[in-house]
């Protein structure tokens, strides 16, 4: 076998036999000389590190990355990882519901060699704080900090103490829990090299954040907020005084804010964020529009930068409000991939997606009958382009979802509520002949259904997707072995 083969090993769809194989027959006689380690399985992980000192023989690893990894087995060889000389990069993605992230992020904290981290993980109850605490001794080498999860805000202040060498941040989903208990502020640091900031704010009030600003945001150049309610966020004045003062290398203001206005000087919605409107926004090239998610609560909408920043998503709501006087320059539409319906698609619309490949249906389609939908999403977005089709709506007809797999006979993945398949024992024949183009045209191999399926629609989907690869449902435990016959 090749050397240079062997210092990359990407382990993503594999049986645990074939695993065990490859494991004693490949892992073990070149542990020295791997570079790079991907494990996607959560059983994976437990064979290598099943005796949690023998990753002290990856002495060559660079860059760990574990995908659906068990919290337990992540504890036992945490430790070992900071024997470990050249790791400087890490990934780790936790199945199980996380109630703490002291052990997390102290382990991690301790890698004195890294320089890149990506932790995703998931809380059990989203109402109940997290609790994580750092003190001075936990300063950590970490460039690129990326946290996929629940992160308290409290705990924000500390985080960015300890690590004076961070260059890039983003975090999903920071939040402000009213009854989290802060320990005592460390002393505040120097965050020179911190050049983006990419945050999800989670009930966190401007006043609070803009603390933060001043503190450690002196030397960003670009910073992406996505917030909601507190609408001081759309106080242009106030962003122009703390850009001048505490962020005067900015370069990107990149800001998403959902929500009302309610205004004790008797400004409207659209009175407000005009003010964005000034010589100061447009003399930096900073564009902003907004529109409404509803046509009749035109004192509330989403208000969010345009160009020149080029995004991947887009989320439609009802209409931007044709009168507002904004100045802005036509969204750079070529970049999105993802379209995300959240509301009723106007008939005429003139804006084309050209190269979406990925489609979210959201907003509850009330008129389905006359086709109206479909034909409104073809003036949109290519449909055979797509890739992706996810409906995030309980009632969305089984008989649409053929509809639309008719015209995407590039799809690789479709996730649904199994709620839209209730009507198929009693009309089994019909979605039968209604299919039977489906049966022959469409090259689904991933499958996600929300719910709980009964045995009859479990047979459904196996015989409907019959190139499937990879299956996510529920079922009862009951259920399991009458399952398999069917796979």
């Amino acid at each position: 076998i090749h050397s240079n083969v062997l210092t990359k090993i990407n382990i993503s769809t594999i049986s645990k036999s074939n695993f065990e194989d490859y494991y004693n027959n490949i892992l073990i006689p070149n542990q020295s000389r791997i570079n790079f380690l991907r494990l996607s399985n959560p059983f994976t992980a437990e064979i290598v590190f099943l005796e949690p000192h023998l990753i002290l023989n990856f002495i060559r690893l660079e860059t760990l990355i574990l995908d659906n990894v068990q919290n337990k087995n992540f504890d036992k060889f945490l430790d070992y990882l900071i024997w470990l000389p050249n790791l400087h990069a890490i990934t780790i993605s936790l199945t199980e519901h996380t109630s703490s992230l002291d052990t997390l992020f102290s382990q991690i904290f301790r890698l004195s060699t890294l320089k890149y981290c990506k932790i995703e993980y998931q809380i059990k109850n989203y109402q109940q704080p997290l609790f994580v605490y750092f003190t001075n001794n936990d300063s950590s080498p970490i460039e690129y900090l990326i946290i996929n999860g629940h992160f308290p805000f409290s705990a924000f202040h500390n985080l960015l103490c300890c690590l004076p060498k961070l260059q890039h941040l983003s975090i999903n989903s920071l939040v402000n829990y009213d009854d989290y208990q802060a320990r005592d502020k460390l002393s505040s640091i120097q965050l020179k090299y911190l050049k983006h900031v990419s945050l999800k704010l989670d009930y966190v009030r401007f006043d609070e954040f803009e603390k933060i600003i001043k503190e450690f945001f002196h030397h960003i150049q670009i910073l992406r907020l996505t917030t909601a309610y507190d609408e001081i966020y759309l106080d242009a004045k106030r962003w122009q005084q703390l850009i001048l003062f505490h962020m005067s290398y900015l370069r990107i203001f990149d800001i998403n804010h959902q929500g009302s206005v309610i205004s004790n000087n008797n400004l409207t919605y659209h009175d407000i964020i005009n003010q964005f409107n000034s010589s100061f926004w447009n003399e930096k090239k900073w564009f902003f529009t907004h529109q409404h998610e509803w046509e009749h609560r035109l004192n509330t909408g989403i208000f969010y930068s345009t160009s020149p920043y080029r995004r991947k998503d887009y989320t439609y709501y009802w209409e931007i409000d044709k009168e507002l006087g904004l100045y802005h320059q036509r969204e750079n539409l070529k970049s999105v991939k993802h379209f995300n319906i959240a509301s009723k698609i106007k008939p005429n619309h003139r804006i084309f997606f050209s190269n979406i490949n990925q489609l979210t249906i959201e907003y509850y389609v009330e008129t389905l009958d006359d086709n109206s939908f479909i034909t409104n999403l073809k003036c949109m977005i290519p449909l055979k382009q797509l890739t992706k089709l996810v409906i995030n709506l309980t009632r969305f007809p089984f008989e649409e979802i053929i509809k639309l797999l008719r015209l995407t006979p590039n799809l690789y993945t479709l996730q649904f509520v199994i709620y839209s398949l209730q009507e198929i024992d009693s009309n089994f024949s019909k979605y039968n002949i209604l299919l039977q183009h489906t049966l022959k045209k469409n090259k689904i191999e991933n499958l996600i259904l929300t719910g709980r399926c009964s045995l009859n629609e479990i047979r459904f989907i196996i015989y409907v997707f019959s190139k499937l690869k990879c299956l996510k449902i529920g079922i009862n435990r009951t259920q399991i072995l009458s399952l398999i016959r069917y796979l």
